[in-house]
Formats: structure tokens, C-alpha cells, sequence
């Protein structure tokens, strides 16, 4: 009677689907006609005289095919195959030294205005720490973790986000449709989607997009941390690191086992720094691997400046 019952939901789900113009697990992918902005591709699934899409605004509409004009993307540009293939023989790494960290956010403010992101936006961000009553607080820098076996990259269903070979993981918001699965997938909430116009929609609309830098920003898409794949290919350090007072950023090349710290400017080995100051990964648990690495806040440098201690 369970099997029954079993087979008879599981028709039901296919029914539903179909109607929808979905087939199949293959959801987004292979079963609609996807439309973003302007561009959208022709679904194996007909109906009859017309067509049905999902529109950017995540809507199920139809289209005669009469009137249906079918607009290929264009190729990738060079700047979008460079982003895909990275610097070759490189694997970028961060470490954040929580033990320097005073909430200065001069990191936070650099990151927004490199990317135009509006104030309410961060691609990084600082939290209020409290391990147990009897610690003190402490600020930890977030940006994205940039994962070796990143969760976000498997769910999205156009290949709009990637990992690549030299360590970030980027988002391609030429090819980004706003279904917002990387959101759900990412467990450090390291995603945010853009509902807005962009800060300087008139002023970017006429520039070529950067993949690597990700701007123009574009509504209806995700925004998120690069490890700002623009800077390293220049030869520099990540926004982030350079405009951190404080030293509590180090960046580096984990083939050449080395990192260098923003504000000094002294390049260390890598594997001594987190063999020796305890090193550690958020969540490792979950098999993510990241790629930032905290250093343990003790020591401070700083007294803690919270809330609690305006007060007192």
C-alpha cells in the first residue's frame, strides 16, 4: 500500500513538473527556456503554438513561437576567459589574525567601492565573537571562503559560478539567471543577491563587464567575495588586505608556501604561521576545504571595543 501511495506521489510530482515545462531533475537546465535580460535559450519543451520561459523575476510565462526570437549569448570575451582559466602554477590563500582585528573596517569600506556596492552590501563583513562567558569578544572578518569543494558551484544550474584552478570562486553575472541556489548552498552565507538597481547604475552602464571584478553590477544577480581576482593579476594584494590598518590580513601562494601580511608588508611561510599559531578553517566538518584560514584571537593587540565596553 506504501509503494502505492510511493509511485502515486511520485507521478504526481512529475505531472507538476512537466506542467511547468520542467523535465526531469534537470530543472533550469535542460527544461525551460531561460531568460535573463535579454538572452534566453529554446526549451526542449513545446506546448502547442508557444513556449514557456522563466523570467528573470523567477515567473513561468509563455511565448508564441510565431513571435519567439531566439537570441544566442554572445561569446565569452577575453576578460571572461581569463577569469575561467586564473593565473597558472598559483593556489591564493588568506589568513585573518583575529588577535589584531579592532573592527577598523577601513577592509569593508575598500571592498564597496572597488565593486560599487551600496552601503547595505558587503562582500565582507565583521562579526561580534563571543566563544563562552568566560572569554572576551572578539571581531572576525568574513568574506567568502573560497572553498576547494565549494557547495555553491555544484547547485547552480548555468554555470554562472566557478572554481578556479588558481583558488577563487567567481560569479559571471552575464550568464547569472537570479535563481538564487548558490544562496541556499553556501553555508557562510558568503552570497548576496542584488535587488536593487546598482549604486552607479548611470555611470557603469556603458563599461565592459569584469568578470574578475565584477562590475558593472547588475540587478537580479548575485554579488559576492572574489578575492579580488582583478588585483591579483596585477601582482597585487586583495583590496581587503592593503587597506587594513592593523595587520590582520596575510595573502599569498600556497605552491610557494608563503604569504604575505598587507600592512607590514613581510612575507612569512605559510605552513610555520598556521602550524604555529594554531591555524584553523570554519567548519571543516562539512568537507567544504576553504581557503581562508584563521589564526586563533589571543594575544590581542586591541582591547575589545563593543558594545559593552562604551558602556562601561
Amino acid at each position: 500500500m506504501d509503494e502505492k501511495n510511493n509511485d502515486e506521489k511520485l507521478s504526481s510530482r512529475r505531472k507538476f513538473l512537466m506542467n511547468l515545462g520542467i523535465a526531469g531533475t534537470g530543472a533550469v537546465a535542460a527544461g525551460v527556456a531561460i531568460y535573463s535580460g535579454t538572452h534566453f535559450e529554446e526549451s526542449k519543451e513545446k506546448t502547442g503554438n508557444t513556449i514557456r520561459v522563466l523570467t528573470s523575476d523567477n515567473k513561468v510565462a509563455e511565448v508564441s513561437i510565431d513571435s519567439l526570437k531566439i537570441v544566442n549569448r554572445s561569446e565569452l570575451s577575453n576578460n571572461q576567459i581569463l577569469g575561467r582559466e586564473g593565473i597558472k602554477n598559483r593556489r591564493w590563500v588568506m589568513i585573518i589574525d583575529l588577535a589584531k582585528c579592532r573592527n577598523a573596517r577601513k577592509c569593508i569600506s575598500a571592498c564597496q567601492a572597488a565593486h560599487h556596492l551600496r552601503p547595505e552590501q558587503y562582500h565582507i563583513n565583521t562579526l561580534q565573537m563571543h566563544d563562552s562567558e568566560n572569554t572576551a569578544p572578539y571581531f572576525m572578518p568574513k568574506p567568502c571562503q573560497h572553498c576547494d569543494n565549494p557547495p555553491c558551484v555544484s547547485v547552480c544550474p548555468v554555470d554562472a559560478t566557478y572554481k578556479r584552478p588558481d583558488g577563487p570562486v567567481l560569479i559571471d553575472n552575464e550568464r547569472c539567471i537570479g535563481c538564487r541556489f548558490c544562496i541556499a548552498a553556501c553555508p557562510y552565507s558568503a552570497r548576496s543577491f542584488n535587488w536593487f538597481d546598482p549604486k552607479f547604475a548611470e555611470e557603469d552602464k556603458d563599461k565592459v563587464y569584469n568578470v574578475e571584478l565584477n562590475v558593472p553590477q547588475k540587478k537580479g544577480t548575485i554579488t559576492k567575495c572574489l578575492f579580488s581576482a582583478d588585483r591579483i593579476r596585477e601582482g597585487k594584494l586583495p583590496y581587503c588586505v592593503s587597506a587594513c590598518p592593523n595587520g590582520v590580513y596575510y595573502f599569498g601562494d600556497e605552491n610557494e608556501d608563503a604569504v604575505t601580511n598587507g600592512t607590514t608588508k613581510e612575507t612569512v611561510q605559510l605552513s610555520k604561521l598556521l602550524r604555529d599559531n594554531g591555524g584553523y578553517r570554519l567548519m571543516e566538518e562539512l568537507g567544504t576545504k576553504p581557503r581562508v584560514y584563521y589564526l586563533p584571537a589571543k594575544n590581542r593587540l586591541f582591547p575589545f571595543e563593543g558594545e559593552e565596553s562604551r558602556k562601561s
